[in-house]
């Protein structure tokens, strides 16, 4: 996969997610891309992302210093090719300030692994659980209609130690990839297989629904749990923010 593709993925499942509330859009502007609230009665947006690959930084910044609505990140991404000191002493020349990075991950789908746990490890295909996901993660992570589209648009699983959510993760189908959004195991219960356990699951039913790769985002504690599934970085992200003068 190109890491032009694996963007594709990552703005068409993130923004997706973040539509629960408000429509926020994902659309080219032109050699960039960005991600924002549509049009809203009232102007408090929340904050744009801009995704930049393989554009100089100036150039970049011209573009989004031209289209942008107020409050923004910026994403600049690499391939594991290239290396990230221009990324990095480019955006600080231009007065912009490293926040954070995120390596960027792909599963090809080619090998799904097999992984187990303690605990029931299921996809979500009900209200009931739907709801109770979203008390035990503080926000709703599957809406109603998710529950009944066929094909899915999103497709919700959970651990449970009993009848209480301890894990859950998502996948987004996105043209012929999927997004995994919002991987997360409770403090109690990590260290226990859950997040392998989770992660087979969502993997095997994108390969029987036919798509091609998963696509993910991961934290440095991410970045070792992702490989021992079967995925492969790509490249990685470097999100910077304008430094207030």
């Amino acid at each position: 996969m190109r890491i032009e593709d694996a963007i594709e993925v990552f703005g068409g499942g993130f923004t997706f997610t973040r539509s629960f509330t408000h429509p926020y859009t994902f659309e080219r502007a032109g050699p960039l891309w960005v991600m924002r609230d549509a049009p809203r009665k009232k102007p408090e947006y929340r904050n744009e992302e801009w995704l930049v690959y393989g554009i100089p930084t100036e150039e970049a910044d011209a573009i989004i210093q031209a289209n942008c609505r107020g409050r923004y990140a910026v994403c600049a991404f690499r391939t594991m090719e290239e290396p990230d000191t221009p990324l990095r002493e480019g955006w600080k020349a231009i007065a912009y300030r490293l926040q954070s990075t995120e390596m960027f991950f792909v599963h090809p789908l080619a090998k799904v692994p097999l992984a187990k746990c303690d605990y029931a490890v299921e996809r979500v295909t009900n209200q009931e659980l739907a709801d109770r996901l979203a008390i035990a993660a503080r926000t709703r992570q599957i809406r109603p209609e998710h529950l009944t589209e066929s094909p899915p648009r999103l497709r919700q699983y959970v651990a449970l130690d009993k009848d209480e959510p301890v894990g859950w993760v998502r996948s987004i189908p996105c043209g012929e990839s999927a997004w995994c959004s919002n991987m997360f195991v409770v403090p109690t219960h990590r260290r226990r297989g859950i997040a392998k356990a989770l992660m087979a699951k969502m993997l095997a039913d994108d390969r029987a629904a036919g798509l091609k790769a998963n696509v993910l985002l991961a934290s440095h504690v991410g970045t070792k749990l992702y490989p021992e599934v079967g995925y492969e970085p790509i490249g990685q992200l470097l999100l910077f923010k304008k430094q207030r003068r």
